[in-house]
């Protein structure tokens, strides 16, 4: 099961959460036919992609913040 909640930045968490998040460390991840494990490759690409991304966001935000 999957909770959403919505914080806003610097918002301390609840003692509750604090606990689901323990909690959520102590399961194993499940991969099924829908999610897959990634391959070390698939892997290696993924995180290429999200270092890629965050460059970007960041240059972005500096060159919005000039204008």
């Amino acid at each position: 099961m999957t909770k959403t909640y919505s914080i806003k930045k610097g918002q301390p968490l609840t003692q509750e959460q604090i606990r689901e998040i323990d909690e959520a460390k102590k399961k194993p991840i499940v991969f099924d036919e829908d999610c897959e494990e990634l391959s070390p490759a698939m892997m290696k690409a993924f995180k290429s992609a999200v270092v890629h991304r965050n460059r970007r966001k960041k240059l972005k935000k500096k060159y919005n913040s000039q204008c």
